[in-house]
């Protein structure tokens, strides 16, 4: 019987699971809203998976994420990885010759540079919102427009106007004194695009040698006027995968099938009925040095199964 592989990345923003075949090709995916309840939403995403799936075999499971570990409890993971070596693993398996990855997610953005199909550096920009998905929502509900047609506006204009783009306050402040002054919609949200991919370059990716294949992935990439922005400053032509926002998931799926294959086919997978249980998290501050380390417990009905945060062995048996 052939075996599918379950690949999960759980984001401050979003969670996405992807069910691929033993060929790499997606079976099945999810992209959910995280809306600062990972559980839920990931036992929702699993849900989601069996409803479609319940009858085929899961050969291996990996997560990654800002909340991969919590994943990884939940579900029995086989991997657990950072989201640069699944954001790189997902991009090379779209394109064996990819040399940037351009990542851009709701909360934080990333650039991973590969070489030979390995990934050789990276940098991640995650104190600013100015770069990032959340300030795109913010600005479209200000301006009162969905934010699947926020891309399509910045088109309408070859005029965009210079907006302050190194902070998301200026930026916005910058915005309200364009509109004040009568800028168009149109011109004011390509500026937008313009200052976004002028922050990212100018921080991200300081110091990067962009070479092309680009590709471009994450939440932020279905903005198209993000990707004009991108090609006009580069001046290359920007990949935008059909699942650019799955990407991180399909990575972690493949690193999953790769782990069960040195594992010879064994997977801790708990299987999709774990969504029965009831899990929860809780955190205290170990005063036990000044490190003052937040140490997450994680419990399953009650019982505590997990624990991390240390820097030191002392919380490490549970």
């Amino acid at each position: 019987m052939d075996k599918y592989y379950l690949g999960i990345d759980v984001g401050s923003v979003s969670t996405d699971l992807v069910l691929i075949n033993q060929e790499r090709k997606i079976v099945d995916k999810v992209y959910l809203r995280t809306k600062g309840q990972p559980i839920k939403i990931l036992k929702k995403g699993l849900n989601k998976i069996a409803a479609n799936n319940s009858d085929l075999e899961i050969g291996g499971v990996a997560t990654t994420g800002s909340g991969r570990n919590l994943a990884g409890v939940i579900v029995g993971a086989d991997a657990i990885k950072n989201e640069i070596t699944a954001h790189a693993v997902g991009a090379s398996n779209y394109r064996p010759d990819v040399e940037t990855v351009l990542e851009i997610g709701g909360q934080d953005s990333k650039i991973i540079i590969i070489r030979d199909g390995v990934a050789v550096d990276f940098a991640m920009n995650s104190v600013c919102a100015a770069g990032t998905g959340s300030f795109l929502d913010q600005q479209a509900s200000r301006l009162e427009i969905p934010i699947e047609e926020f891309g399509t506006y910045a088109l309408k204009t070859k005029n965009p106007v210079r907006i302050a783009g190194r902070c998301s306050v200026f930026a916005e402040s910058d915005m309200i004194h364009k509109q004040q002054m009568g800028h168009g919609i149109p011109e004011i949200i390509a500026g937008l695009c313009d200052a976004m991919v002028r922050n990212y370059l100018n921080n991200v990716a300081k110091g990067k040698t962009i070479e092309a294949p680009v590709i471009f992935q994450g939440g932020v990439a279905a903005n198209i006027g993000i990707k004009r922005s991108f090609e006009k400053e580069l001046g290359v032509e920007i990949i935008v995968p059909e699942n650019y926002e799955v990407m991180g998931a399909l990575g972690a799926a493949i690193l999953g099938q790769e782990t069960s294959w040195k594992k010879k086919g064994e997977t801790a997978f708990k299987g999709f009925d774990l969504t029965n249980f009831n899990y929860r998290a809780e955190s205290f501050e170990c005063d036990g040095c000044p490190n003052r380390c937040e140490i997450i417990n994680i419990y399953q009905n009650d019982e505590l199964i997990a624990r991390w945060g240390g820097k030191c062995p002392r919380w490490e048996a549970v």
